[in-house]
């Protein structure tokens, strides 16, 4: 196991690999989120309708710059995210687990779902500014707008705009909906990923390797997506917002609900299914062999 630091780095070089791939379903989704934002359905022009038909729409309309919109802004939020999901999962569930366990080895599921929510729920909080940026740069259409649009020139514009007109605090709008999207996801993932590779291990005989990793990966990253996209939903709308049109995420959620129905919840749930699958299989898949290489160079360095 490489130490925390090796793990954050780790975690962060697989992400920004997977996110690079991944980056231009999450602009779909985010618009497909806040498309007839706290408007009845029959009151909305719908002008994204699927996951596919967006990104075609995107590229006709704005180019490949529009579909990779915020991608700068992506690169730092994965890293903090992943950095710290990855680097600080095993130290939480080895430390929780001596606490109620005498074998720091022995797998607990309610100790892994505490792991992964308090290592995702710290990545959020460090990450959320990035976040909030990569969103509103991800909403903003010259040709088809939908939600708020903030035209900034690039994410360090979009930092000093929100600086300057909403202070330090506007950085961190919305934070509380981000930590609870992310405990539910980081709740989820790593114990499911490594509950499936065992599994996997024991009744259909895999081996360690990639074939291991892509399949534990594809079970972790449907779980996800179906634990995480309400709330995901919601901070996407937290985050975009001017002013105070949510004051916080239940208010978000209890309006959105009301004005635009239930299933209002999971707008755009088959973009974010088409980026969580491929950004799970990557991020996962490429961290056991970061991890692989940390480990060797952290060996190296200790060695000599």
């Amino acid at each position: 196991m490489s130490t925390t630091l090796g793990g954050f780095i780790a975690g962060g070089i697989a992400a920004c690999g997977a996110v690079t791939v991944t980056h231009g379903f999450e602009t779909v989704k985010t618009r497909l989120q806040l498309q007839g934002e706290l408007s009845a359905k029959s009151q909305t022009k719908r002008v994204y309708t699927g996951v596919f038909q967006g990104v075609r729409v995107i590229l006709v309309n704005e180019g490949p710059r529009g579909l990779m919109a915020g991608l700068g802004a992506a690169y730092c939020y994965q890293t903090m995210l992943n950095g710290c999901r990855l680097g600080f999962y095993e130290p939480i569930r080895s430390s929780a687990t001596r606490l109620v366990h005498s074998d720091p080895h022995h797998q607990s599921i309610g100790v892994n779902v505490f792991a992964g929510a308090t290592s995702g729920i710290l990545g959020a909080m460090v990450g959320s500014p990035f976040f909030l940026v990569k969103t509103r740069l991800q909403s903003y259409s010259p040709s088809l707008p939908v939600g708020t649009q903030h035209n900034y020139r690039n994410a360090l514009d979009g930092f000093r705009t929100i600086s300057r007109t909403e202070g330090f605090k506007g950085l961190y709008r919305g934070v509380g909906s981000a930590m609870v999207r992310t405990g539910f996801g980081s709740s989820v993932q790593l114990p499911t990923y490594f509950f499936a590779k065992r599994r996997l291990q024991k009744y259909l005989g895999l081996r360690e390797g990639v074939g291991l990793h892509l399949a534990s990966s594809a079970v972790s990253g449907f779980v996800v997506c179906c634990v995480m996209h309400p709330p995901d939903t919601v901070m996407s709308r937290m985050y975009n917002q001017s002013g105070n049109l949510y004051t916080n995420a239940f208010d978000c959620l209890m309006k959105t609900v009301r004005t635009e129905g239930l299933l209002a919840i999971y707008k755009g749930y088959f973009a974010h299914l088409a980026r969580i699958l491929p950004h799970t299989i990557l991020t996962l898949t490429l961290a056991e062999q970061t991890n692989r290489l940390v480990r060797k160079v952290e060996q190296r360095l200790f060695l000599d």
